[in-house]
């Protein structure tokens, strides 16, 4: 049997409120600075909620004129995010049959979706469907080997994070860009997820809406962003001397086949899901020095999540942070946001805190890292992602020295 073929994270673009660059948004962590703020969806502003857009995105030098109005915004993020990556990475190394790409998307172009409906021109199919994306970034960066995307809701970045580690394991690639790309900031998304009880519609301070884990939360905020990582073959990557975030290890993915929007009570499907990423990863539960949680700071999934890190790891028994309470609630693009953080916090040797938390729901025993940022030591760092449908996947960070 041919040994699988260990993986480096070698490259990190992003595009999201909370920064234009991993650096930035790193930064935005560190200072619980948020990306949130009130939003108008419609221009008439009658659709009004605490969200968090991309104010000043600007596609230029990226895409030109005219391939700008064949893409939908999500795609442009998309496009964007994974050529910093690359060139974060110093290029991609490997010929171009060897290199894949990876999309995540949960709503795909569905800003040109809406803009389209009854009055569609010729290019709006190809605006809305999912896998536009994966084209644009495939045909940038002159990838010919795989080129596929997957949907998963919520979990939908972290499912194409992990499922580019298992091409490069496979030796169906060399380097694989991989992440998620979403821009659902519409009218009628926003009314539909504010109608569902899900969202945040009304907060006293909108930049402080997202507060994953407090007893005062209200729901999730509606973000938009994209996110990319370079995952290359780990022996490659050392042979050409590259800078190594990190390497991925582990991918779990699990389903709670429950119900359609809410996830098993006690958290087992989210449990499984990262048990097996841990025994992928070859690692155990005692080995982890931080969990990301997926924290989108709606009551069911807060719950769901908490009982399933403390039945895995034990009460208030590993440091966790919930990105989302900064970013807010980027839906299938969110796991790539955090796979981007965690990568960036594994090469730190640093737990960012989570805004917002002045009250933990006692209900979470959790030791949720707050006020300041925690060190940690070398080890494994897990990263959830817990969507609607019972779709769970889970991946595992680790140091290159580890």
């Amino acid at each position: 049997m041919t040994p699988r073929h260990a993986v480096a994270v070698t490259g990190l673009g992003v595009r999201c409120a909370a920064g234009a660059t991993p650096a930035a948004l790193w930064e935005s962590l560190l200072q619980r600075r948020s990306g949130t703020s009130l939003h108008a969806f419609d221009d008439e502003g009658t659709v009004v909620y605490p969200a968090s857009p991309m104010t000043a995105f600007d596609p230029t030098g990226y895409l030109t004129p005219k391939e700008v109005r064949r893409a939908d915004r999500s795609a442009q993020l998309a496009v964007c995010a994974a050529a910093d990556a690359v060139e974060d990475a110093g290029g991609l190394h490997v010929s171009p049959g060897r290199r894949a790409v990876v999309t995540g998307t949960g709503y795909g172009g569905v800003i040109s979706q809406e803009n389209g409906i009854g009055r569609p021109d010729v290019l709006y199919a190809s605006r809305l469907m999912h896998n536009a994306g994966a084209y644009w970034v495939s045909a940038g960066l002159g990838v010919t080997g795989p080129s596929l995307t997957v949907s998963t809701a919520c979990a939908s970045g972290t499912h194409a994070v992990g499922e580019a580690m298992q091409m490069i394991r496979a030796g169906s690639a060399d380097v694989v860009v991989a992440g998620g790309h979403e821009s659902p900031l519409t009218p009628t998304t926003a009314m539909a997820f504010g109608r569902s009880g899900a969202m945040v519609t009304e907060c006293a301070d909108p930049a402080a809406a997202s507060r994953p884990f407090d007893v005062g939360r209200q729901g999730f905020v509606l973000a938009e962003g994209a996110a990319f990582l370079v995952l290359e073959r780990l022996d490659l990557a050392r042979a050409r001397g590259a800078r190594i975030y990190a390497t991925l290890t582990g991918y779990g993915r699990t389903s709670d086949a429950y119900h359609l929007t809410a996830p098993h009570p006690d958290g087992a499907g989210a449990r499984a899901c990262m048990e097996q990423a841990l025994a992928d990863a070859g690692t155990t539960a005692d080995a982890v020095t931080h969990v990301n949680a997926h924290g989108t700071g709606t009551e069911l999934n807060d719950l769901a999540e908490a009982r399933a890190i403390t039945a895995l790891f034990g009460p208030r028994a590993v440091p966790v942070t919930a990105p989302k309470a900064i970013t807010g609630h980027a839906l299938g693009a969110a796991g790539a946001l955090e796979a981007v953080i965690v990568a960036w916090s594994v090469h730190e040797g640093l737990v960012p805190p989570t805004a917002h938390l002045t009250r933990l729901d006692p209900r979470c025993e959790l030791d949720v890292v707050t006020a300041e940022p925690r060190k940690i030591s070398d080890g494994a760092v897990i990263s959830n992602s817990f969507a609607f449908g019972g779709h769970n996947a889970c991946v595992v960070f680790d140091s290159p020295d580890g």
